[in-house]
C-alpha cells in the first residue's frame, strides 16, 4: 500500500536517539534523482507517523492532477511546475538520504559530502529534520523530493500543525536526550520540543549595535549543525553545548534558560 504497513507500529520510546539529537530545518530546495529504492514510509524513524505521513503524502499526490490548486496551495509559480511533477511522482520517484537530499545555505555549510564514513555515520545519528510532509527525518532516511511547506494547507485537510502537533510531539518528548533545535519558527511549531536548547544569530556591528540575522541565519546554523555533528563529545546540556561552541572559536552567550546566542560580526 505506496509504502504504508499494516504492522502494528513500535512505541515512540523504541526509537533509539543518540546522546544528543539536532533538529535541522527542510528547505524548499530538493537534490533531485537518487539511486534507492521508492518512498517505504514504514522503513522511516518513527513509524508511529506513518498514519499522518500516508495521509498528506495521498493527498499531495491527488492535489498534483490539478496544477491550478497546486500553485495555490503550494505557492508556487507556473515556472515551478516542475514541483507539482515531483508531487506526482511521489510514491515511484528514487529516493536518497535525507542529508543529501535537502540542498541550500545551511546544507552547504553541513557540507556531508566532506565527512569521512565515521563522521557520516556519527551526523546520520545525531541529525534529524523538521519535514512538513514526513515529520521527522534522519539523516539516513531515505526520501523522495517532494514540495510541501509548514505553511502550506492542503484542501480538504487541517492545517499541517493540527496534523503533525498531536502525533509528532509524543515522539520528540519521548527524547531523553539533549535536543537542539535549530528549526525555523514555522516547523519547530508543528511539534515544539519543551526543554530544547535554541540557537538565536544575533549580527553585532562595529559600534557593538546588534540584529537578528536573516540572510546568514542558515549558514550559521548549517556550521553548528556540523560542529556537533563531528564532535565526538556529547554534551548532556545546555552549559556543556555552550562550551563546546566556545572552544570550537564561536562567540555564545548564555542568559540562563535553554537559549543560545551566537553572535557573529556584520558582514
Amino acid at each position: 500500500m505506496h509504502g504504508a504497513t499494516g504492522r502494528p507500529a513500535p512505541a515512540c520510546e523504541d526509537v533509539a536517539w543518540p546522546l544528543v539529537l539536532v533538529l535541522l530545518p527542510p528547505s524548499e530546495t530538493k537534490a533531485p534523482g537518487g539511486n534507492g529504492a521508492p518512498l517505504d514510509l514504514a522503513a522511516l524513524t518513527a513509524p508511529e507517523l506513518t498514519p499522518v505521513r500516508t495521509e498528506l503524502a495521498e493527498a499531495l499526490v491527488k492535489l498534483a492532477d490539478d496544477v491550478p490548486a497546486s500553485r495555490t496551495a503550494l505557492g508556487l509559480s507556473p515556472k515551478q511546475d516542475d514541483e507539482i511533477e515531483r508531487n506526482a511522482t511521489l510514491w515511484t520517484s528514487p529516493t536518497r538520504p535525507a542529508l543529501e537530499r535537502y540542498t541550500g545555505v545551511l546544507y552547504d555549510a553541513l557540507d556531508v559530502a566532506s565527512m569521512t564514513r565515521a563522521q557520516r555515520a556519527r551526523a546520520d545519528r545525531r541529525l534529524a529534520v523538521g519535514s512538513a510532509l514526513f515529520g521527522l527525518v534522519r539523516g539516513a532516511d531515505r526520501i523522495p523530493a517532494y514540495r510541501l511547506s509548514a505553511g502550506s494547507t492542503l484542501p480538504g485537510l487541517p492545517t499541517l500543525r493540527a496534523l503533525w502537533k498531536p502525533a509528532l510531539s509524543p515522539v520528540l518528548s519521548a527524547v531523553d536526550e539533549l535536543v537542539v533545535d535549530l528549526r525555523s519558527g514555522s516547523y519547530a511549531a508543528l511539534a515544539p520540543v519543551p526543554g530544547a536548547v535554541t540557537v538565536e544569530v544575533l549580527s553585532e556591528r562595529p559600534d557593538g549595535t546588534r540584529s537578528v540575522v536573516t540572510h546568514f541565519n542558515k549558514a550559521h546554523k548549517g556550521r553548528v549543525a556540523r560542529l556537533l555533528a563531528l564532535t565526538t563529545a556529547e554534551p548532556a546540556d545546555v552549559v556543556r553545548l555552550r562550551s563546546l561552541l566556545r572552544r570550537a572559536g564561536l562567540h555564545v552567550e548564555h542568559d540562563g534558560g535553554t537559549a543560545l546566542s551566537l553572535v557573529a560580526p556584520a558582514p
